[in-house]
């Protein structure tokens, strides 16, 4: 039973770490763009390796977390774990999420206050 539960877990995260990855990487070219707006190219390579670090730390996430599970005996053990996993996961991509947001934002205001727009 755990083989199955493993395998759903892993389609199952497997969808939504490339989903809003894909998605993180397509609408976050715009921030990047706006702190190093005269660099095109390290822009992208920036955008890039946030896409495969991110790829790397949900998928590892998703790993480790299959160590803690305990052995699965019946189907409402396999969705109750299943369910917990994936929430954690979600659950950690929206903190994942905050935190870069308030990055980009700091060291936009940052950007700001050292170079002020002149009207």
């Amino acid at each position: 039973m755990n083989i199955l539960a493993y395998l759903i877990y892993f389609v199952i995260t497997y969808l939504i770490t490339v989903h809003v990855g894909l998605r993180f990487y397509r609408n976050g070219r715009v921030f990047i763009h706006g702190l190093i707006p005269q660099d095109a190219a390290l822009c992208e390579a920036i955008n890039n390796i946030l896409l495969t670090g991110y790829y790397l730390v949900n998928i590892g996430y998703a790993t480790v977390m299959i160590s803690f599970w305990q052995t699965i005996h019946t189907v409402t053990e396999l969705v109750t774990q299943i369910t917990e996993s994936t929430g954690l996961i979600i659950l950690t991509l929206g903190l994942l999420h905050c935190f870069n947001m308030s990055a980009i934002y700091y060291i936009g205001r940052k950007k700001q206050l050292l170079h002020p727009i002149k009207p």
